[in-house]
């Protein structure tokens, strides 16, 4: 942008930010109150907000239930966190998004070797076998054993959530001894 009051010719941009960038900055320091309000009692605390009225203000908001009455809150929110460096809480916040989608891929991941094992009848259990060779053979084969009935029979697949908990199991032993 060009100063084009020509006050100073030395200077060739505005000093301070244009009122759409400071809309946009409000509008952000919103959004990260928005997320600092879904966040439970327990995520709250890990979070590194000093400012005293900034935690009174979001544990409020959660006690509001008019539309209007909670935008007016989110306002004050974003107003309260231009007063303070943001900067922590983001990073705090980041932190606790990468590891929620860590858990989540690893989940998705057990999900999916459980289903691969099941597909590959008793050539499945290899698969355990080779990631987490402390594995049990023996109930694992009772484990698909009890599938493949379970498929004939069409009954409930109880095996199936048996295998997955075995499975978080080694996974869970894994990520001890880490």
């Amino acid at each position: 942008m060009r100063n084009w009051d020509k006050r100073d010719d030395s200077e060739d941009e505005f000093t301070e930010p244009s009122k759409s960038e400071l809309k946009r900055q409000m509008t952000a320091l919103q959004e990260i109150g928005e997320s600092l309000i879904s966040l439970g009692d327990k995520q709250l605390s890990k979070i590194p907000i000093e400012d005293e009225r900034l935690l009174l203000a979001i544990k409020e908001t959660k006690r509001i239930n008019s539309n209007n009455a909670r935008r007016r809150h989110m306002q004050f929110i974003g107003k309260l966190m231009r007063d303070i460096d943001a900067e922590p809480i983001i990073a705090a916040l980041a932190l606790m998004r990468s590891q929620k989608q860590e858990v989540n891929d690893a989940f998705h991941a057990l999900e999916k070797l459980r289903d691969d094992v099941l597909d590959q009848g008793l050539k499945g259990v290899e698969l355990v076998m080779d990631r987490w060779g402390n594995a049990d053979r023996q109930q694992l084969r009772q484990i698909v054993l009890q599938h493949q009935r379970e498929l004939k029979q069409d009954k409930p697949l109880a095996a199936s959530r048996k295998l997955f908990k075995y499975l978080r199991g080694l996974q869970g032993q894994d990520m001890a001894n880490s």
